[in-house]
């Protein structure tokens, strides 16, 4: 019999095939035996019938227990009833191992102790679902930009600089004893490959060592970064809805089971679709003292003041797409930022925030490429030069005008599976009071 996953079992019908996983759940009534079988790829249901089997193997399936291990040979048989819309009529059954009493139950569990399991947790339906919708999300990144002829460039993780600045890194000794920081971002090296290749991205995992409990933050998470030489801002945020819109819908396309599952309602999802609406900072602060109400639990800020995620939540409230914020005051935005030519307190940058309240997904920017306002730059922030040398060599050598953006993938994630918490969006969250397991 051929070895086939639970995926391909409409493809199938009528035919005897092997699968191969673990006991997701079992029951058995007197002559039949229900097994509710996993395999990774989805649940399907297995019915051992007494008559069909010999008779030790009937006696076999009645020592199954939750997260046994192994081999189902059957016929495949649609029926609408069963999980996935199609079960097995057991023929034969071998059995690799009788699971321990699985310590994850169909009862309610707290979180922190599906964390402490999250090992084991990851098996569960709906976990399993969130985690192939997470490979669905990354695969579309990859092939949206590789189809458009980006190059998929590797910056280091360990670095001798940092790309934001601020309290918020990990440092570690490199090897002959100078400070390294782990990586928060490689927005700097993917600009300098950027100025080689033309159209590049990077990524991979950052990390951010913030003291923060927020349903948005984790301390190690991953990034996607684009960057491209003679994009403008402009450029930029059109890149954006139409790299956000592609992700959105081939998961709708190709994940809509996984989506059931998870209970996600789509409908704000069938909206992405370009142009996202678009308002400046200014406007989104005018906004925030307009919508605001006695009762709320978050104040308007005055303008010069970065938003807060209640403020991210508020604004994107009035929308229905993803809606852009750009140009935000100079003073709150990372040195690298180019001024707007026609007001340099604010810069040609933009935040993308995300509807239903899961704010902001994407950063990004148009690049100063002009080496003199960077010097200046340099200058203003006590920058070292010996430090970031390298960068302000990117100016000096064929400088042109470039933009880019960093997008979070489990922020990403979180949007799309409609989820409470980022701790699902990864196999195993780095929070900051979890390191385990």
């Amino acid at each position: 019999m051929e070895w086939v996953t639970v995926s391909q079992l409409g493809q199938y019908e009528g035919q005897e095939v092997e699968l191969r996983g673990w006991v997701h759940n079992y029951r058995s009534s007197g002559k039949i035996q229900f097994i509710i079988f996993r395999d990774g790829t989805g649940i399907c249901q297995a019915v051992v019938f007494i008559k069909d089997v010999p008779l030790d193997v009937f006696e076999a399936g009645k020592k199954l227990t939750q997260e046994s291990s192994l081999i189902i040979r059957g016929a495949v048989r649609k029926d609408d009833r069963a999980p996935g819309g199609f079960e097995i009529g057991v023929k034969e059954l071998e059995i690799v191992q009788i699971a321990a009493e699985y310590p994850i139950t169909p009862k309610e569990h707290g979180t922190e102790f599906l964390m402490d399991n999250r090992h084991l947790w990851i098996r569960s339906a709906r976990q399993a679902a969130i985690l192939r919708i997470r490979n669905e999300i990354t695969m579309a990144m990859h092939t949206f930009l590789q189809d458009r002829g980006f190059v998929l460039t590797e910056p280091p993780i360990l670095m001798g600089t940092s790309a934001e600045g601020g309290a918020n890194l990990f440092e570690t000794k490199y090897v002959n004893d100078e400070p390294a920081f782990l990586s928060q971002s490689g927005q700097l090296y993917v600009e300098a490959t950027a100025m080689a290749l033309g159209k590049v991205y990077s990524f991979g995992p950052t990390f951010r060592a913030e003291k923060s409990k927020t349903r948005r933050h984790l301390i190690e998470f991953w990034m996607v970064e684009p960057e491209i030489a003679y994009y403008t801002h402009e450029d930029n945020m059109k890149l954006q809805e139409e790299f956000v819109s592609y992700i959105v819908q081939r998961v709708l396309e190709r994940r809509a089971d996984d989506l059931k599952t998870i209970g996600r309602d789509t409908t704000w999802l069938e909206k992405v679709q370009p142009p996202f609406p678009r308002i400046t900072y200014t406007e989104a602060v005018e906004l925030l003292q307009k919508i605001h109400k006695p009762e709320d639990e978050w104040q308007p800020i005055p303008w010069g003041e970065d938003f807060g995620a209640p403020h991210e939540t508020a604004i994107t409230q009035q929308f229905e797409k993803p809606v852009f914020v750009e140009k935000f005051p100079t003073k709150i935005k990372a040195f690298y930022m180019e001024p707007d030519p026609t007001n340099p307190d604010v810069v040609l940058g933009a935040d993308l925030l995300a509807p239903e309240g899961y704010g902001e997904i994407i950063g990004g920017s148009q690049r100063m490429h002009d080496p003199e306002k960077l010097q200046l730059k340099f200058e203003e922030e006590k920058l070292d030069p010996e430090m970031y040398g390298w960068y302000m060599d990117l100016r000096r050598f064929g400088t042109v005008p470039h933009s880019g953006f960093g997008i979070g993938v489990e922020r990403t994630v979180a949007w799309i599976c409609g989820l409470d918490h980022v701790r699902e969006t990864i196999p195993f969250a780095r929070l900051l009071n979890r390191l385990r397991p």
